[in-house]
């Protein structure tokens, strides 16, 4: 089965043509130079590029696949969550073609797109597992199993309850002199830092949610201070944030009795969070999975994939309804 996906849902404009889990193209454009200039994605702006990037992003796919129109068997688009103004550009784009070419369509949640990108990396990753979505928009735990032969299913235990990780990330990059996208700011800065020079606090532990906001003070607090080089502060931030995603994790899977993890979303590119849970994964004996570098940001090959878990053994057919909108978030995953 020939899949086209697509991704709009911040500030990449992504289009991917898959056949079933084997990539045949993939090509994303990033908007974060675009974004630097103003510390953050600006709505507006990113939906002037995805109206600008997505027809020539498809027509790129299609032909690197070598691929016609008539070859496609399933369109998914992702339709929550994210920005509405960006997600509409995907979704139009994508109900123009499923309606113009007469094919199916099935919207995609953007985070069951993550969590699924780690089985495309992975070929032998199987559910049940836990799944921890770390990003600059979401920072959630959930439980993942297979119903009705093989479609995934998505149980939500636990999510932050105020700044996802990857905006802490951005927002502490900001107090330390950086530009967004703060991540890559924070790891270059930290590489030289102790990260046990100063010891943050960890929100709600034992608890099943996570918190970041204390995080943030705490660090502003010590830049104020003067008392702690940029780097030391960099480096204990960015300590903190994986133990405090890990510990969450491994008691989550503990919790549900799975022996497997999965981390993935845009923060799991960072090395010091791989490398942290690769550790705790040798003293806990749990195995531990990421995407590879290039599917951990938004990308469509990870919607395109999902499509095609959540259509295995079922007629696609069905799937010609176009009532959805940009901003659904009732398909295929709990985001409560």
């Amino acid at each position: 089965m020939n899949i086209v996906g697509i991704e709009t849902s911040c500030d990449e404009t992504s289009v991917a043509v898959l056949s079933g889990a084997h990539i045949l193209s993939s090509f994303t454009f990033s908007q974060a130079d675009i974004h630097a200039v103003f510390g953050g994605v600006v709505p507006e702006v990113a939906s002037r590029n995805h109206m600008q990037k997505i027809a020539p992003l498809f027509r790129k796919a299609m032909a690197h696949a070598g691929l016609d129109l008539q070859d496609i068997d399933l369109i998914a688009v992702t339709s929550a969550p994210g920005l509405i103004g960006a997600l509409f550009v995907g979704v139009s784009f994508a109900k123009g073609l499923a309606f113009a070419m007469d094919k199916p369509i099935i919207p995609i949640h953007h985070l069951a797109g993550h969590i699924l990108s780690a089985e495309l990396s992975n070929p032998e990753l199987k559910p049940p597992y836990t799944a921890l979505v770390v990003s600059g928009g979401h920072t959630h735990i959930y439980d993942v199993t297979e119903e009705n032969g093989q479609q995934p299913s998505f149980r939500l235990i636990g999510r932050t309850i105020d700044d996802a990780a990857g905006e802490a990330f951005d927002k502490v990059a900001k107090m330390l002199g950086g530009q967004y996208p703060g991540g890559p700011f924070i790891e270059k800065l930290a590489m030289d830092g102790d990260s046990q020079s100063i010891k943050f606090p960890i929100a709600l532990r034992g608890e099943q949610n996570l918190s970041f906001s204390g995080l943030k003070t705490a660090v502003l607090t010590k830049i104020e201070q003067h008392t702690h080089e940029a780097k030391d502060i960099a480096a204990s931030f960015q300590y903190t944030v994986a133990k405090t995603v890990q510990e969450k994790a491994f008691a989550a899977a503990k919790a549900a009795g799975r022996n497997k993890i999965v981390v993935t979303g845009g923060v799991s590119c960072n090395g010091a969070l791989r490398r942290h849970f690769a550790q705790a994964v040798e003293a806990e004996g749990l195995q531990v999975y990421f995407p590879e570098i290039q599917l951990c940001n938004d990308n469509a090959a990870m919607i395109a994939y999902a499509a095609y878990r959540m259509t295995q053994n079922t007629d696609i057919a069905e799937y010609k309804d176009l009532s959805f909108a940009a901003g659904d978030t009732r398909h295929e995953i709990d985001v409560a």
